[in-house]
């Protein structure tokens, strides 16, 4: 019973380790700054897999509607616990600022 108990869970985080796929989606920013927001979320297992382009993409239709051209990364991704539990946290908000440009 021990052994199937510690294959199964073998077989539950090798699961919940893969990759997946993650888009990002607007989450704030400022047309006074010139400044947009994004982020995504991840679980405790995951490895997510995300496209610069895809954000680049979203950032700079986001600042289309303010009237810049497009829009390039702006400092580092910043990771927040955004579930606390009581063995740590199991799930993340990581979210990225854009700045708008001509």
């Amino acid at each position: 019973m021990k052994t199937l108990t510690l294959v199964s869970t073998i077989v539950l985080v090798a699961i919940s380790g893969c990759a997946t796929q993650k888009d990002w989606s607007a989450a704030g920013g400022s047309k006074s700054d010139g400044t947009v927001r994004l982020s995504y979320q991840m679980g405790l297992f995951e490895s997510p897999k995300v496209s610069e382009q895809q954000a680049i993409s979203l950032a700079t239709k986001r600042c289309s509607v303010w009237g810049y051209s497009s829009a390039e990364a702006f400092g580092a991704e910043v990771k927040s616990c955004n579930n606390q539990a009581s063995n740590g946290c199991n799930s993340w908000l990581i979210t990225k600022e854009y700045q708008c440009i001509d």
